[in-house]
């Protein structure tokens, strides 16, 4: 991925880490969990080559640092940071776009009141997409130093990859080791979402969301997208059949094609 790296404050002090690259109106991407900035690389060419894009390394990860405690409301604060950074530059509010975890983190830097004109979100997590006795291995896992088992019983319990596609995985090279990044993120964004009251969030955003849903995702997903549509005034589903939660690797194309639409119907 190329593009100019910067880095800004957060509200407590925190550097976050930012690559830009492209032309056109502001566009802010927010990975999810078990991952940094770098997750973006299928759909970098495509989106820069119709928006000026920023990706950001959320906390604790890649370029970006970290407090001595976590709180989620923490990385809405980051989220609103960098949008208020970017307005500040492009004279207009923002677009977001925003994957797993990262949906939630934008999505309350939204009911914040961030400079974001449009957002969309593929399927935000919430308390049902960490049950308690997946909890307690994850926490199990890690404490034991088994940090690929924990990856394996994310991705597979959790995102609901084939076993096979998990075990396939291992041999992919990737732009950077996921299993530090597990150790020390996963435990405690897992934990964070076991009480989220995601409803809660929707109360102060008015903007317009687009909701991107797999077709075949697991059961959580649509459960989830289904009742932030009932909530969020002024928002749509849009489901990519035939994709899981990882279209945006896999299928960057259909992505990109549905953020085209919805970032251009203003």
């Amino acid at each position: 991925m190329q593009g100019k790296r910067e880095s800004i404050d957060s509200v407590d002090g925190t550097e976050i880490g930012l690559l830009t690259d492209g032309a056109g109106p502001p566009l802010l991407l927010v990975h999810g969990g078990m991952c940094r900035l770098e997750r973006w690389a299928p759909l970098w060419p495509l989106l820069t080559a119709r928006y000026t894009v920023t990706a950001m390394d959320r906390r604790g990860r890649g370029s970006s640092g970290d407090a001595g405690s976590y709180r989620l409301d923490a990385e809405y604060d980051d989220v609103r940071a960098v949008a208020e950074h970017l307005r500040r530059g492009a004279g207009r509010p923002v677009d977001v776009f925003a994957h797993s975890y990262g949906a939630v983190c934008a999505l309350g830097a939204a009911a914040q009141g961030a400079p974001v004109r449009r957002i969309a979100l593929y399927e935000p997590p919430g308390p049902q997409t960490v049950p308690a006795p997946w909890l307690e291995r994850l926490h199990a896992f890690v404490a034991a130093g088994e940090l690929g088992r924990a990856v394996g019983s994310f991705l597979i319990e959790v995102i609901g990859l084939p076993r096979e596609q998990v075990l396939a995985m291992r041999d992919t090279p990737m732009a950077y080791d996921p299993l530090p990044i597990m150790a020390n993120t996963m435990p405690r964004e897992a934990e964070a979402l076991s009480t989220l009251d995601l409803t809660a969030l929707t109360i102060a955003v008015t903007q317009p969301v687009l909701l991107l849903l797999g077709g075949t995702s697991p059961a959580w997903a649509p459960e989830i997208t289904r009742l932030l549509h009932e909530k969020l005034p002024e928002s749509t589903i849009a489901v990519l059949e035939g994709h899981g939660h990882e279209a945006v690797d896999l299928a960057p194309d259909l992505v990109a094609g549905a953020l085209g639409e919805f970032f251009a119907d203003a």
